[in-house]
């Protein structure tokens, strides 16, 4: 037998107001009422349902999908859970367990259409309730697809620099390397080392080493041409994709770079430092190049750039 409480407690809810309510309490009244305790299963996907649940007090948690994920929902007194899944004839969907002793009005599925057959209200609530959920659920997704692009972005983009980073890299050098390669065009990789970086650290400490790194980055970049990609590759080193470039045009480029970042002094507690160089390793794409061979080739460049005195670029003999 409802109370006058539990009563209330329906008439607040979305399903049925004071109008509906009149409409159909001599067919609540003859509905049971079940106490779930905490923790329970109340609903479970994979599970069979033909009740609708009325919360007269306590609070269920809706897990979409079952255990392990966050909660979607908690629903209060006078919410209802299982309206979906006895609807549509299907199973739950979603797990469904009290947060605390909870105490529900259980309304079979025939009572449940002849109630909708009997109040228009409730027809049109059920549609409303039904509205708001399946927003809930796309708005769950959109968050979770944000969630999820928001890793993806973090973990391809490297935190001091802000550039991409060798996880980036392995994917979108070596489409441009086969995009050129289709086009018969030429195309050039850069590796550039900052000289002397562990002397910065040692002198002026970490933070200013860091500082030199986020520099270096900067006049990179403002440097680049539209097509270009540039990663912090590895430590103090970045690597430079140049399509559309020969090799000849590649060196001057660097050549530009270098002079940039050489231009440009260390600032430590107001005072100006010496300024930072770099050194530059090219190698210009073979026919069927694969990025590592690229790489290796650029980096032996760049080894004999620093065993000739550092701050010069040197090209491969490939």
């Amino acid at each position: 037998m409802l109370s006058s409480a539990d009563c209330a407690s329906i008439e607040n809810g979305k399903l049925l107001g004071p109008a509906e309510m009149k409409d159909v309490e001599h067919l609540l009244a003859n509905c049971a009422i079940e106490v779930v305790a905490a923790g329970e299963h109340l609903l479970e996907p994979g599970d069979s349902n033909h009740n609708l649940y009325l919360v007269l007090d306590g609070e269920l948690l809706v897990y979409p999908g079952g255990a392990g994920l966050p909660e979607h929902v908690a629903l209060g007194p006078g919410d209802c859970v299982g309206e979906m899944s006895l609807i549509d004839g299907h199973q739950p969907s979603a797990l469904v367990i009290p947060s605390c002793e909870t105490r529900l009005l259980v309304v079979p599925h025939d009572t449940v259409w002849t109630m909708i057959e009997r109040s228009h209200g409730i027809a049109r609530n059920l549609l409303g309730i039904f509205a708001g959920r399946i927003r809930n659920d796309n708005l769950a997704l959109v968050a979770s697809q944000s969630g999820s692009l928001e890793f993806e972005v973090s973990a391809s983009v490297d935190t001091l620099t802000g550039l991409h980073n060798q996880r980036w890299m392995q994917s979108a050098f070596a489409r441009a390397m086969q995009r050129c390669e289709h086009d018969a065009d030429a195309l050039c990789l850069v590796l550039v080392n900052i000289d002397h970086l562990s002397s910065v650290n040692d002198e002026f400490g970490h933070v200013t080493g860091d500082g030199v790194m986020r520099m270096v980055a900067r006049k990179l970049v403002e440097g680049l041409r539209s097509q270009d990609l540039l990663v912090r590759y590895d430590g103090d080193e970045f690597a430079l994709l140049l399509p559309h470039t020969s090799l000849e045009e590649g060196c001057h480029i660097a050549d530009r770079l270098r002079l940039s970042v050489g231009a440009q002094p260390i600032v430590v507690g107001g005072n100006t430092a010496e300024p930072v160089n770099v050194s530059c390793g090219i190698a210009d794409m073979t026919i069927n190049d694969k990025l590592d061979n690229l790489l290796a080739a650029a980096d032996g460049a760049l080894r004999q750039a620093k065993q000739n005195g550092r701050n010069q670029v040197m090209r491969t003999a490939r």
